[in-house]
């Protein structure tokens, strides 16, 4: 049932001031009983009162109060500690008050402000006060229990709105003319095996999916590496789910998977591709794998494929992870992903109610890491194949096919 905390409060307040203690008492315990579970906590934050006084109310109430016309004197009782004691509130204020954060004086600065280590504080400053009447302060100063929240990106570049701006022209000028834009990414990488998977399933009460305590990879299987391909004006999904190593020619051989299985199909006409994607990991600005193997990929499609990072910090905001990516972790939530099989079926069956559609496949290639592309080969490539954009070279590019450089020979 749902409470109206001002309704309440309104009522109580218009109530209680023509009333004794003793009837003020009542009217608290009948208000807090007709109100049932959590009635004691609302007419506490409605009334003023503590709960401990409410609490005592609804006792008197099931023990039976007798009609009497005895009242407590005016002013009888003991005095609020906020009374007897001025300097409590803003003590306790000052206690966890942000304004203290960081300040090397502060008695709890290494420690968790929790209402006992507040209480124990507040007495050896000269204010004695149990731990429960801390967390009734607490409230009245207009504290409650949070968590962290995640908001802060870290250091901001300052062309980070402009690049942006670039990108959605880029974006806007590719689909009018028909052409494919895509967004890439690697997902998370996923321990294969019967590990635990978060999130939950319906299942007979009484018997979970049972799985290891321990995430430790298993030998056998090790991980699973979901490098995706999102094809923005299709709302579709590629997925290639790697087993050996996420490097920069994985990337590029999901992307030339993708083109070749649905992308000259679906545009057959196009002689170009936009590729938007993070500025780090495996197909990070300045990885020189990353731009050598598209090098190869344009030669060999004879297409030209232009690439726009997203600025620093700014990974989240790339289409993939929440158009893609997060609609594949909601489906095999609470589902151990116990074979690189079962992982690929499972991306394989996403599907949402705006029409997303996925295809999942594995690539059991191996990977090399460590490959270096010289300073001469890439200078090469670079002068042969990369045409940097005026705005922020280092982020925006296209490669064109050349046709006469090709680069196995990595030192």
């Amino acid at each position: 049932m749902a409470i109206d905390i001002e309704g309440l409060t309104q009522e109580l307040a218009t109530i209680l001031p023509h009333l004794d203690e003793r009837q003020r008492r009542i009217v608290l315990g009948v208000k807090a009983r007709a109100l049932g579970r959590g009635g004691v906590s609302r007419v506490a934050q409605a009334s003023g009162a503590s709960r401990a006084t409410v609490t005592k109310a609804v006792q008197e109430l099931d023990a039976g109060i007798p009609v009497t016309s005895a009242v407590r004197r005016p002013g009888g009782g003991r005095k609020p500690l906020t009374q007897t004691d001025p300097g409590l509130m803003g003590a306790l204020d000052a206690l966890v008050g942000p304004a203290t954060r960081g300040d090397p004086e502060s008695p709890l600065l290494w420690c968790s402000k929790s209402t006992r280590q507040l209480a124990e504080a507040l007495t050896r400053e000269g204010h004695p006060i149990s731990h429960p009447r801390v967390g009734d302060l607490l409230e009245r100063l207009g504290y409650n229990l949070q968590a962290n929240v995640k908001t802060r990106e870290g250091g901001s570049h300052p062309d980070r709105d402009a690049q942006f701006h670039y990108l959605n022209e880029q974006v806007k000028a590719f689909l009018d003319a028909g052409d494919p834009v895509i967004s890439v990414d690697t997902k998370k990488k996923e321990l294969v095996g019967d590990f635990k998977n978060a999130g939950r399933e319906w299942q007979p009460i009484g018997e979970p999916v049972e799985v290891r305590v321990h995430d430790f990879a298993d030998p056998a299987l090790g991980k699973a590496i979901p490098y995706g391909v999102y094809d923005v004006s299709k709302n579709a999904g590629w997925v290639s789910v790697g087993k050996d190593h996420d490097t920069a020619a994985f990337a590029v051989e999901t992307i030339r998977r993708w083109w070749l299985g649905v992308g000259t199909s679906i545009y057959p006409s196009s002689a170009r591709l936009m590729i938007c994607a993070d500025g780090g990991g495996s197909n990070g600005s300045r990885v020189r794998l990353w731009k050598t193997e598209l090098a190869h990929l344009a030669d060999e499609q004879s297409v030209e494929i232009t690439v726009c990072h997203l600025p620093p910090g700014t990974s989240k905001w790339n289409k993939i992870e929440h158009r893609l990516f997060s609609h594949i972790s909601m489906n095999w939530r609470g589902r151990p992903l116990t074979s690189h099989e079962v992982i690929v079926e499972l991306i394989g069956s996403t599907r949402t109610r705006t029409g997303l559609q996925v295809h999942a496949e594995l690539d059991p290639g191996f990977y090399a890491t460590g490959i270096k592309i010289s300073d001469k080969q890439f200078s090469a490539l670079k002068q042969q194949q990369i045409r940097q954009h005026s705005f922020h070279g280092d982020w925006n590019y296209t490669v064109v096919p050349g046709n006469q450089l090709r680069i196995d020979n990595y030192e």
